[in-house]
Protein backbone atom coordinates (compact mmCIF):
# COMPACT_ATOMS: atom_id res chain seq x y z
CA UNK A 1 0.00 0.00 0.00
CA UNK A 2 1.18 3.33 -0.82
CA UNK A 3 0.29 4.65 2.71
CA UNK A 4 -0.29 2.81 6.22
CA UNK A 5 -0.30 3.39 9.98
CA UNK A 6 1.74 1.22 12.25
CA UNK A 7 0.96 0.71 16.24
CA UNK A 8 2.72 -1.13 18.07
CA UNK A 9 1.21 -0.77 22.10
CA UNK A 10 3.70 -1.42 24.99
CA UNK A 11 2.88 -1.14 28.57
CA UNK A 12 3.57 2.49 29.30
CA UNK A 13 4.42 3.46 25.81
CA UNK A 14 3.36 3.15 22.20
CA UNK A 15 5.01 4.12 18.78
CA UNK A 16 2.87 4.91 15.72
CA UNK A 17 4.45 5.11 12.24
CA UNK A 18 2.97 7.11 9.42
CA UNK A 19 4.14 6.08 6.06
CA UNK A 20 3.23 7.30 2.92
CA UNK A 21 5.05 6.49 -0.56
CA UNK A 22 3.60 9.14 -2.92
CA UNK A 23 2.15 12.00 -0.87
CA UNK A 24 3.00 15.58 -1.03
CA UNK A 25 1.79 16.00 2.94
CA UNK A 26 4.67 17.63 4.84
CA UNK A 27 5.04 14.70 7.91
CA UNK A 28 6.01 17.79 10.66
CA UNK A 29 2.31 18.82 10.38
CA UNK A 30 1.07 15.51 12.42
CA UNK A 31 -0.28 15.61 16.00
CA UNK A 32 -0.68 12.92 17.81
CA UNK A 33 -3.48 14.59 20.49
CA UNK A 34 -1.33 17.24 21.86
CA UNK A 35 2.35 16.07 20.62
CA UNK A 36 4.41 16.15 18.01
CA UNK A 37 5.85 13.36 16.12
CA UNK A 38 9.11 12.03 17.78
CA UNK A 39 11.42 12.55 14.17
CA UNK A 40 10.05 12.65 10.97
CA UNK A 41 11.44 11.84 7.29
CA UNK A 42 9.92 13.04 3.69
CA UNK A 43 7.61 10.31 3.81
CA UNK A 44 7.63 9.23 7.78
CA UNK A 45 6.14 10.50 10.86
CA UNK A 46 6.92 8.40 13.64
CA UNK A 47 5.81 8.47 17.51
CA UNK A 48 7.36 7.18 20.42
CA UNK A 49 5.62 8.32 23.41
CA UNK A 50 4.10 7.53 26.98
CA UNK A 51 0.41 6.41 27.22
CA UNK A 52 0.78 9.65 30.43
CA UNK A 53 1.61 12.28 27.58
CA UNK A 54 -0.18 13.67 24.13
CA UNK A 55 -3.95 13.77 25.95
CA UNK A 56 -4.34 10.05 25.88
CA UNK A 57 -7.86 9.57 27.48
CA UNK A 58 -7.98 6.47 29.33
CA UNK A 59 -11.69 4.17 29.83
CA UNK A 60 -12.46 1.09 32.05
CA UNK A 61 -14.34 -0.93 29.99
CA UNK A 62 -14.80 -4.38 32.16
CA UNK A 63 -11.75 -6.01 32.05
CA UNK A 64 -9.81 -3.44 29.50
CA UNK A 65 -8.18 -0.22 29.55
CA UNK A 66 -7.99 1.61 26.35
CA UNK A 67 -6.40 4.31 25.94
CA UNK A 68 -7.81 6.39 23.08
CA UNK A 69 -6.24 9.24 20.96
CA UNK A 70 -6.55 10.83 17.47
CA UNK A 71 -3.58 11.11 14.82
CA UNK A 72 -4.41 14.47 13.22
CA UNK A 73 -3.12 16.21 9.66
CA UNK A 74 -3.30 19.84 10.20
CA UNK A 75 -3.11 20.75 6.18
CA UNK A 76 -1.29 24.16 5.22
CA UNK A 77 -3.72 26.49 3.24
CA UNK A 78 -3.64 25.89 -0.55
CA UNK A 79 -1.87 22.19 0.41
CA UNK A 80 -3.44 19.45 -1.93
CA UNK A 81 -3.53 17.29 0.45
CA UNK A 82 -6.58 17.83 2.89
CA UNK A 83 -6.78 17.71 6.76
CA UNK A 84 -7.96 14.69 8.36
CA UNK A 85 -7.94 12.67 11.28
CA UNK A 86 -7.67 9.01 12.39
CA UNK A 87 -8.78 6.99 16.03
CA UNK A 88 -5.72 5.37 17.57
CA UNK A 89 -6.58 3.05 20.93
CA UNK A 90 -4.19 1.23 22.38
CA UNK A 91 -6.28 -1.87 24.84
CA UNK A 92 -4.74 -3.77 27.60
CA UNK A 93 -6.05 -6.14 29.96
CA UNK A 94 -7.06 -4.83 33.12
CA UNK A 95 -4.56 -5.53 35.83
CA UNK A 96 -5.88 -7.54 38.99
CA UNK A 97 -3.72 -4.83 41.62
CA UNK A 98 -4.54 -1.55 39.00
CA UNK A 99 -6.52 1.63 40.38
CA UNK A 100 -7.78 4.14 38.91
CA UNK A 101 -5.69 7.72 39.05
CA UNK A 102 -8.04 9.93 41.48
CA UNK A 103 -6.56 13.36 40.45
CA UNK A 104 -5.42 14.23 37.08
CA UNK A 105 -6.76 16.39 34.25
CA UNK A 106 -9.56 15.03 33.04
CA UNK A 107 -9.07 16.68 29.21
CA UNK A 108 -7.28 19.52 27.90
CA UNK A 109 -8.60 22.05 25.50
CA UNK A 110 -5.98 24.06 22.96
CA UNK A 111 -8.59 26.22 22.17
CA UNK A 112 -8.59 30.05 23.06
CA UNK A 113 -6.22 30.83 26.19
CA UNK A 114 -5.31 27.06 26.77
CA UNK A 115 -8.23 26.20 29.37
CA UNK A 116 -7.08 23.30 31.51
CA UNK A 117 -10.16 21.79 33.18
CA UNK A 118 -9.31 19.02 36.41
CA UNK A 119 -12.12 16.94 37.96
CA UNK A 120 -11.54 14.73 40.50
CA UNK A 121 -11.97 13.44 44.43
CA UNK A 122 -10.68 14.65 46.95
CA UNK A 123 -9.77 13.74 50.55
CA UNK A 124 -11.50 15.44 53.57
CA UNK A 125 -10.18 19.25 53.30
CA UNK A 126 -9.96 19.14 49.74
CA UNK A 127 -6.32 19.76 49.93
CA UNK A 128 -4.77 16.17 47.54
CA UNK A 129 -6.78 13.23 46.42
CA UNK A 130 -8.54 10.78 47.81
CA UNK A 131 -6.68 7.51 49.02
CA UNK A 132 -9.11 5.47 48.64
CA UNK A 133 -12.34 4.89 45.93
CA UNK A 134 -14.43 3.10 48.27
CA UNK A 135 -17.12 4.61 50.72
CA UNK A 136 -19.30 3.67 53.41
CA UNK A 137 -23.04 4.54 52.75
CA UNK A 138 -23.43 7.96 54.61
CA UNK A 139 -19.81 8.98 54.32
CA UNK A 140 -19.06 12.11 52.24
CA UNK A 141 -17.52 11.76 48.50
CA UNK A 142 -15.58 15.03 47.69
CA UNK A 143 -15.51 16.35 44.65
CA UNK A 144 -13.50 19.17 43.01
CA UNK A 145 -13.91 20.75 39.58
CA UNK A 146 -11.39 23.71 38.45
CA UNK A 147 -10.22 25.39 35.39
CA UNK A 148 -6.64 26.75 34.75
CA UNK A 149 -6.41 30.02 32.85
CA UNK A 150 -3.67 31.05 31.83
CA UNK A 151 -4.32 34.73 30.41
CA UNK A 152 -8.12 34.20 29.83
CA UNK A 153 -10.79 36.50 31.93
CA UNK A 154 -11.81 35.25 35.07
CA UNK A 155 -13.92 32.62 34.92
CA UNK A 156 -16.10 31.32 37.43
CA UNK A 157 -16.43 27.41 37.90
CA UNK A 158 -19.91 25.35 37.79
CA UNK A 159 -20.95 22.14 38.00
CA UNK A 160 -24.22 22.03 35.19
CA UNK A 161 -25.43 18.31 35.64
CA UNK A 162 -24.10 15.45 36.96
CA UNK A 163 -25.47 11.94 37.10
CA UNK A 164 -24.62 8.66 39.10
CA UNK A 165 -24.22 5.66 36.51
CA UNK A 166 -22.93 2.06 36.54
CA UNK A 167 -21.42 2.43 33.27
CA UNK A 168 -18.49 4.95 31.90
CA UNK A 169 -20.49 5.55 29.01
CA UNK A 170 -23.91 6.85 29.38
CA UNK A 171 -26.45 4.54 27.60
CA UNK A 172 -30.38 4.56 27.37
CA UNK A 173 -30.12 1.43 28.86
CA UNK A 174 -28.20 2.33 31.61
CA UNK A 175 -29.75 3.64 35.36
CA UNK A 176 -28.74 6.97 36.83
CA UNK A 177 -28.80 8.36 40.12
CA UNK A 178 -29.51 12.37 39.51
CA UNK A 179 -27.24 14.42 41.62
CA UNK A 180 -27.54 18.02 39.89
CA UNK A 181 -29.95 18.89 37.55
CA UNK A 182 -31.42 21.68 36.31
CA UNK A 183 -28.80 23.75 35.01
CA UNK A 184 -26.39 23.70 38.42
CA UNK A 185 -29.43 22.40 41.03
CA UNK A 186 -28.06 20.20 43.79
CA UNK A 187 -31.41 18.52 43.80
CA UNK A 188 -29.41 15.12 45.91
CA UNK A 189 -29.28 18.52 48.91
CA UNK A 190 -32.76 18.17 49.15
CA UNK A 191 -32.77 14.45 50.87
CA UNK A 192 -29.58 14.19 52.05
CA UNK A 193 -26.62 16.31 53.91
CA UNK A 194 -24.93 17.08 50.30
CA UNK A 195 -23.59 20.37 49.73
CA UNK A 196 -21.63 22.53 47.41
CA UNK A 197 -18.81 23.77 49.99
CA UNK A 198 -18.30 28.01 50.29
CA UNK A 199 -15.79 28.72 47.69
CA UNK A 200 -11.96 29.13 48.30
CA UNK A 201 -11.34 30.51 44.82
CA UNK A 202 -13.64 31.28 41.97
CA UNK A 203 -11.99 28.90 39.73
CA UNK A 204 -12.69 26.13 41.71
CA UNK A 205 -15.95 24.05 42.74
CA UNK A 206 -15.97 21.54 46.02
CA UNK A 207 -18.75 19.91 46.15
CA UNK A 208 -19.51 17.31 49.37
CA UNK A 209 -21.68 14.50 48.33
CA UNK A 210 -23.07 11.95 50.60
CA UNK A 211 -22.70 8.30 49.41
CA UNK A 212 -26.27 7.43 48.07
CA UNK A 213 -28.24 4.15 48.23
CA UNK A 214 -27.29 3.36 44.34
CA UNK A 215 -25.31 0.35 42.88
CA UNK A 216 -24.20 -0.63 46.48
CA UNK A 217 -21.13 -2.33 45.92
CA UNK A 218 -21.07 -2.31 42.05
CA UNK A 219 -18.51 -0.01 40.06
CA UNK A 220 -20.52 3.49 40.40
CA UNK A 221 -19.00 6.52 37.68
CA UNK A 222 -20.15 9.99 37.85
CA UNK A 223 -20.62 12.28 34.97
CA UNK A 224 -20.43 16.18 35.02
CA UNK A 225 -21.21 18.75 32.50
CA UNK A 226 -18.18 21.23 33.45
CA UNK A 227 -19.07 24.75 33.17
CA UNK A 228 -16.29 27.44 33.08
CA UNK A 229 -18.16 30.64 32.53
CA UNK A 230 -18.16 34.69 33.15
CA UNK A 231 -18.81 35.68 36.42
CA UNK A 232 -21.53 38.22 35.87
CA UNK A 233 -23.20 36.50 33.72
CA UNK A 234 -24.81 34.32 36.06
CA UNK A 235 -28.56 33.21 35.40
CA UNK A 236 -31.25 30.75 35.64
CA UNK A 237 -28.93 28.78 33.52
CA UNK A 238 -25.81 29.17 35.24
CA UNK A 239 -25.44 28.77 38.60
CA UNK A 240 -25.17 26.50 41.68
CA UNK A 241 -27.63 26.16 44.30
CA UNK A 242 -28.04 24.19 47.43
CA UNK A 243 -31.59 23.21 48.88
CA UNK A 244 -31.59 24.61 52.39
CA UNK A 245 -33.96 22.82 55.03
CA UNK A 246 -36.70 24.67 56.26
CA UNK A 247 -35.55 27.69 54.30
CA UNK A 248 -35.58 26.60 50.62
CA UNK A 249 -32.75 27.15 47.35
CA UNK A 250 -30.02 28.96 47.86
CA UNK A 251 -27.26 30.54 45.48
CA UNK A 252 -23.77 29.30 45.95
CA UNK A 253 -22.08 32.67 44.99
CA UNK A 254 -24.51 35.74 45.68
CA UNK A 255 -27.24 34.17 48.92
CA UNK A 256 -29.38 37.83 47.94
CA UNK A 257 -30.04 36.42 44.22
CA UNK A 258 -30.99 33.28 45.55
CA UNK A 259 -34.02 33.77 43.05
CA UNK A 260 -32.64 32.36 40.10
CA UNK A 261 -32.91 29.03 42.14
CA UNK A 262 -36.86 29.38 42.27
CA UNK A 263 -36.62 27.69 39.07
CA UNK A 264 -35.28 24.71 40.72
CA UNK A 265 -38.84 23.22 41.69
CA UNK A 266 -39.68 23.69 38.20
CA UNK A 267 -37.82 23.79 34.81
CA UNK A 268 -34.74 26.30 34.36
CA UNK A 269 -34.33 27.75 30.89
CA UNK A 270 -32.56 30.78 29.62
CA UNK A 271 -34.41 33.40 28.33
CA UNK A 272 -32.29 34.08 25.44
CA UNK A 273 -33.58 31.91 22.11
CA UNK A 274 -30.12 30.51 20.88
CA UNK A 275 -27.92 28.27 23.58
CA UNK A 276 -24.78 29.63 24.13
CA UNK A 277 -22.65 26.36 25.14
CA UNK A 278 -18.96 27.71 24.12
CA UNK A 279 -19.63 30.97 23.21
CA UNK A 280 -18.20 34.35 24.61
CA UNK A 281 -19.43 33.81 28.04
CA UNK A 282 -17.42 30.51 29.13
CA UNK A 283 -16.62 27.44 27.91
CA UNK A 284 -18.44 23.60 28.70
CA UNK A 285 -16.73 20.19 28.69
CA UNK A 286 -18.05 16.96 29.66
CA UNK A 287 -15.97 14.37 32.23
CA UNK A 288 -16.25 11.70 34.03
CA UNK A 289 -15.04 10.38 37.52
CA UNK A 290 -14.72 6.57 38.90
CA UNK A 291 -14.66 4.12 39.08
CA UNK A 292 -16.10 4.15 42.70
CA UNK A 293 -17.75 2.21 45.22
CA UNK A 294 -20.42 2.80 47.58
CA UNK A 295 -20.41 -0.09 50.46
CA UNK A 296 -23.48 -0.35 52.91
CA UNK A 297 -20.72 -0.98 56.02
Amino acid sequence: PWLYMKLDCRPDYMTLVWSESRSQADTSLFRLGSCVPTSVSAREAVFRVHLNDCNFRMLVTGNHLMYTNELVYYSPPNSVTPSFSLPVVCAYERPKDWNPVIYNPVFNTYGQDDLVFSFGIMNDDFSGPAESTSFSLGSFIHIMASVEQQHHQPLLMLLDECVAATSPELQHEVALYPIITNKGCLVDSKTSLSRFEPRVKSSEIHLSLQAFRFALGEEVFIHCNLLAWDPNALDHTKKACNYVKDHGWELLDHPTYSSICDCCESSCKSRKTRSLTSGKHGVERKAVLGPITITDS
